[in-house]
């Protein structure tokens, strides 16, 4: 084997411990043995190497744990960040998110209005202006852009994010030319589904359907065999375009009676009556209004179950598709599930084939509100996983 051969095989092997120790914690030397086939002095090499690049940092075990000779404990080093934004209708979300998927600091920036793409690049520059001197103490190893739009992979131009009203933006390259930061970019659904079967609910799931809820709509990621279904141009997942009803409204796709004009968040908050901008109370708010004993308005009763009944007929078609093992539902899809879940269940299993419903498991994204967040540091973090020596 030549030199170059040689290099090779010692970078994808630092690949493969270094994303096992961001995806697993804090495991032992001796666990990462096992898991790669490697033997001990390899990994013993691998593990020094990567924490001389201050990406891992090794640690002896708590003795009073362990049953035989303790073995050093791998931890990711949360010195090494990513930065990631997540433009919506009414604000936009800047994160920092340490390896091994930990969020670190989150500002929510309201807006008056509905950003552009320069406004956003604008923000971002001025709030990173801000966190200067935190920064300086972080190896930023690029941005994760998370848009509510269709994201073309081949260069990272928003071909159109419809609520936000933009077409062809190439927010990717702003953001880039504004921070001097690499920037990768995907939509946020699949962003979401992304960090859900890494760290959230669907961790260990191959076969996984992640549906997002927010103020510009319904998103959808698909992960198959593992992997992240991307299509085309990366346009894959858009399960808030699904028919759910023949005598729906117009959509701003141009189709009618789409899941996201049937299925959406403001009627659910000014049914609660909270403001537009106080999404964050929805969950606490709306599981309240049906926790056992509770009495519900007869018409806020009406728009769950009908919004319930709508989700269920696009799982249900989306299921027979993809024949997924899991759907997770995310935002305010999640908190729409959450108070009443029988009846999405039961409208979902009238839509759906009976070998396929079988063994299917609905659940809420366990990531909560920094979903986001942690899937746009997975874009970012991407290009060190493939290359942890650039």
């Amino acid at each position: 084997m030549n030199g170059n051969n040689l290099d090779q095989v010692r970078r994808t092997n630092l690949s493969t411990v270094l994303r096992l120790v961001h995806e697993n914690g804090a495991p032992s030397r001796a666990w990462l043995t096992r898991q790669t086939g490697l033997n001990r002095s390899t990994i013993a090499a691998l593990v020094a190497e990567l924490a001389q690049r201050e990406l891992v940092v090794e640690s002896e075990p708590d003795p009073t744990n362990q049953v035989g000779r303790p073995s050093p404990v791998i931890r990711p080093n949360e010195r090494t960040v990513a930065i990631t934004v997540h433009p919506e209708l009414d604000a936009v979300d800047i994160g920092l998110v340490a390896l091994g998927g930990r969020v670190l600091r989150r500002v929510h920036f309201e807006t008056s209005g509905i950003p552009t793409a320069e406004e956003t690049v604008d923000i971002v520059t001025s709030v990173l202006a801000g966190m200067k001197a935190e920064l300086d103490g972080y190896r930023i190893v690029g941005i994760g852009l998370a848009v509510p739009g269709l994201v073309r992979d081949s260069d990272g131009v928003v071909s159109v994010a419809p609520h936000l009203g933009w077409n062809d933006e190439p927010l990717a390259a702003l953001l880039g030319a504004a921070t001097g930061y690499p920037v990768a970019s995907a939509n946020d659904a699949n962003a979401g589904a992304i960090a859900e079967s890494i760290f959230g609910a669907g961790r260990g799931i191959s076969e996984l359907i992640y549906l997002n809820g927010g103020a510009s709509g319904i998103g959808g990621g698909v992960i198959s065999r593992g992997e992240l279904l991307r299509g085309t141009s990366g346009f894959a997942g858009e399960i808030g375009h699904t028919l759910v009803t023949s005598a729906g409204v117009e959509c701003h796709c141009g189709a009618w009676g789409c899941l996201e004009t049937e299925v959406s968040r403001q009627p659910l908050l000014e049914a609660l009556g909270l403001p537009r901008g106080d999404a964050e109370r929805l969950d606490d708010v709306l599981l309240a209004a049906f926790a056992p004993g509770a009495s519900p308005q007869a018409s806020l009763t009406e728009l769950v179950e009908r919004q319930l009944g709508f989700l269920g007929v696009a799982l249900g078609n989306t299921a027979n598709v993809f024949n997924p093992r899991m759907i997770v539902l995310g935002g305010f899809l999640g908190s729409l599930y959450g108070a009443a879940p029988g009846i999405l269940d039961a409208a979902f299993q009238k839509r759906t084939m009976a070998a396929v419903h079988d063994g299917i498991v609905i659940t809420r994204a366990g990531l909560g509100s920094n979903i986001l967040l942690i899937g746009a540091a997975e874009l970012a973090f991407a290009e060190l996983f493939r290359n942890p020596t650039a």
